[in-house]
């Protein structure tokens, strides 16, 4: 391809798009823990505890209309952050899509919920 396309060869990708890339002699491993850690870090959770599942068996939510709603902006932003995350940890995909059906008007209980991911 470099006869026909002007190009230059940078090496082996590492890095691309907040997917880091690690190319070895058993296989190409792709990881997101330096953006699953930036996520932490802009949300303000570096502190936080680990947990052994992203959410709580048999963890059942429901839209609050009475509850104190919390900041659906925010809310948000973690949302989306953990759907890129997903690329990566298809594990998490239940767990992230049952709580961005409470982005209309999220309340504490669903903002517990997205934290524990």
């Amino acid at each position: 391809m470099m006869n026909r396309f002007a190009m230059s060869d940078l090496g082996k990708m590492k890095y691309f798009l907040g997917v880091e890339v690690c190319q070895t002699d058993d296989g190409i491993f792709i990881h997101q823990m330096k953006y699953a850690s930036e996520i932490l870090s802009k949300f303000g959770m570096e502190n936080c505890n680990a947990v052994s599942s992203p959410i709580m068996p048999g963890c059942k939510l429901v839209k609050n209309e009475t509850e104190k709603a919390s900041d659906e902006k925010r809310y948000k932003q973690i949302v989306g952050s953990l759907m890129y995350l997903l690329a990566t940890r298809p594990d998490l995909a239940f767990s992230v899509c049952l709580v961005a059906r409470f982005m209309d008007r999220p309340t504490e209980i669903h903002e517990a919920a997205l934290k524990r991911i």
